[in-house]
């Protein structure tokens, strides 16, 4: 098991070092924020049953007077989900804690945290990207025919937003709060649109395209991340993190989804109490395995998974970005 030892600081014990560190290059995270949380209780199963009914249909026939009419028989959809664990861990040596200059254990927990967000947020992005509901720009039909100069147009999100209307599926009102294990705030109803930072790019051009900055009222915008609205629709920014099908267009350019979602389109589960650990163990706590007191090790683990419940509740948008 390989462990960070002084030869990966040196090059920086050698020159003068400015501190603090410098912030590390990290993407946002950004997608499990619209979820629904549904926690399995410890010591109870690893999976869980999302279960929806289905609508009935309008009774637009008159009854036939003292006649009983039929009875209707009630839908039921099960979405069953299973959660995995997921973790890593970093583990330093004696000589490099007695040797740096750097804060080490604040550091590697911030880095740790940083890996961890990273990882849920791209386990939640594959799934909730994989929808069914798929739109492409301009006059492309398929991935492959996506072709330079199909960008994402304002007339492109209204079109999402009457899928998304027709399909009843209902505004956002919420969002997750990750620094507060996951609770729920209210925010104002509005559809979220995920983009990368070239589609952020083209849609500053779209003269409908409204920024944060010219928001009637700041204070509600949804955290750091969001970038603007357009018609119904607020953008969130989501860095690096962003999906794409590399090459995946017309003439191997790069294809960029943008996901525009409603409530309740997918759920996010872990087990309650088991959700988030960190670890860590001190210099010589491993007994006679570290004898010398030359190891310690920081960690985390976390039970997570996210699953989508409505698939007509989110528009996969297809488009170019400009060049």
């Amino acid at each position: 098991m390989a462990s960070t030892t002084i030869t990966q600081v040196t090059a920086a014990s050698q020159n003068f070092l400015s501190l603090p560190l410098l912030s590390r290059a990290y993407p946002h995270f950004v997608h499990a924020l619209w979820g629904q949380v549904r926690d399995i209780p410890k010591n109870k199963t690893e999976s869980i049953r999302f279960r929806k009914y289905g609508s009935l249909s309008a009774a637009t026939t008159a009854l036939s007077e003292g006649v009983t009419p039929d009875a209707t028989a009630l839908s039921i959809t099960d979405i069953t989900a299973t959660v995995l664990q997921y973790g890593a861990l970093v583990i330093t040596t004696d000589y490099l804690d007695l040797t740096t200059i750097d804060p080490l254990k604040t550091e590697l927990a911030e880095i740790l945290g940083d890996q961890m967000g990273d990882t849920l947020d791209k386990l939640t992005r594959d799934v909730i990207q994989a929808g069914t509901t798929i739109q492409y720009a301009s006059t492309a039909t398929s991935t492959v025919t996506v072709a330079a100069g199909m960008i994402l147009t304002g007339d492109e999100i209204r079109e999402a937003v009457r899928t998304l209307q027709g399909n009843n599926a209902k505004p956002i009102t919420q969002m997750i709060n990750p620094s507060d294990g996951f609770n729920t705030s209210p925010v104002q109803a509005a559809y979220i649109g995920i983009i990368s930072e070239k589609t952020y790019f083209d849609l500053k051009k779209d003269p409908d395209f409204v920024p944060v900055s010219e928001y009637a009222d700041p204070s509600q915008r949804l955290g750091v991340w969001e970038v603007g609205k357009l018609d119904e629709v607020r953008f969130i920014l989501a860095g690096s993190n962003a999906k794409l099908s590399s090459a995946g267009g017309s003439g191997s350019i790069d294809v960029h989804y943008t996901l525009i979602m409603g409530q309740e389109y997918f759920g996010i589960t872990r087990i309650a109490g088991a959700a988030v650990e960190v670890i860590t163990k001190e210099l010589g706590s491993s007994g006679v395995n570290d004898g010398l007191n030359q190891r310690a090790s920081m960690g985390w683990k976390a039970t997570f998974v996210a699953k989508r419940l409505q698939e007509a509740f989110a528009v996969r948008v297809e488009h170019a970005v400009s060049s």
